[in-house]
């Protein structure tokens, strides 16, 4: 299929007739009838069904359908990109994503040191997962991000800038003060404890449930499943259950209504900055990523 077919396929499967494919399409009627006839000749079967003025799929156009809408986001994908590199040179702009976790408390305190130094330059934040973090410095959307997973892609640089590590939750009253004497927790002490589940497929969530593989450690049913680890503070927070968050996260808990303990084994959480590869870092880069570590280096949580 030639990419005329696959755009006045893709518009006729979006509208469900010619005519209105033709509007969406910018083009006429007759051409669409045309472009679609010449797509099922090369074809070598119909992709649509004509009864009483309408069109319906056949199975192997619902069938292609699938890859058709795949190819049309990576176009809009394309398209994207082209508009970001034309923008690209706007040296009075920081584009910053971050993770959740990090943009509470450390995020602030690195832009504020930010602004006293670089006054004139404009910042916007977006607070993302760490997968749609790198996808978006793919496309240049963003100029850093900081996130809790390393990079995979061999387009993102990643830059070290602290570790932090897994942190027990817990509301008051419901650890054994025995534990709390000790000021830290192992998993196998929370088995019958009602624990708020992080979602499996964040990397921190993925840390968490290879270390419980690892221990032969499983909890009970998870009284809720989060996708933040500020949503498990929160639900540590009104007693509904212990919390396995970062050590960043921990340090807005309040103490007055839960006790925050040292998770053992040691569950590391790597805090990184990413950026695009193909570009080079500009000063407003580097300053706010030197600010991130040090507000990281003040603000690390137990252990």
């Amino acid at each position: 299929m030639r990419l005329r077919h696959i755009e006045v396929f893709n518009a006729i499967m979006l509208t469900g007739s010619v005519s209105a494919a033709a509007r969406l399409i910018n083009i006429t009627q007759p051409a669409v009838s045309r472009t679609l006839q010449h797509a099922e000749i090369q074809l070598g079967f119909p992709l649509f069904q004509r009864a009483k003025g309408r069109l319906s799929a056949t199975t192997e156009a619902l069938a292609l359908y699938p890859h058709i809408e795949r190819l049309f986001a990576q176009l809009d994908e394309v398209q994207r990109l082209a508009a970001n590199l034309r923008t690209a040179s706007d040296a009075g702009e920081l584009r910053v994503l971050s993770v959740l976790a990090l943009s509470y408390e450390v995020l602030p305190r690195a832009l504020k040191r930010f602004r006293e130094q670089h006054p004139s330059i404009a910042v916007t934040l977006e607070s993302l997962h760490s997968p749609q973090i790198m996808s978006a410095l793919l496309l240049q959307e963003a100029d850093v991000g900081f996130a809790f997973s390393p990079a995979v892609h061999p387009s993102l640089t990643q830059e070290a800038l602290a570790d932090s590590r897994m942190v027990c939750i817990a509301p008051k009253g419901m650890l054994p003060r025995a534990l709390l004497r000790n000021g830290s927790v192992a998993l196998h002490d929370l088995v019958k404890m009602p624990v708020i589940g992080l979602d499996s497929r964040d990397p921190v969530g993925t840390s968490l449930s290879q270390a419980c593989r690892q221990a032969g450690v499983g909890f009970q049913q998870a009284v809720v499943t989060v996708q933040t680890y500020h949503a498990a503070l929160a639900m540590a927070h009104h007693g509904l259950g212990v919390a396995l968050v970062d050590g960043c996260t921990a340090n807005s808990a309040d103490r007055g209504k839960v006790d925050v303990l040292t998770l053992e084994p040691h569950i590391p959480v790597p805090i990184r900055a990413l950026r695009f590869a193909g570009r080079p870092d500009s000063v407003a880069v580097r300053s706010i990523t030197r600010f991130m570590r040090e507000a990281i280096e003040e603000m690390k949580g137990p252990g």
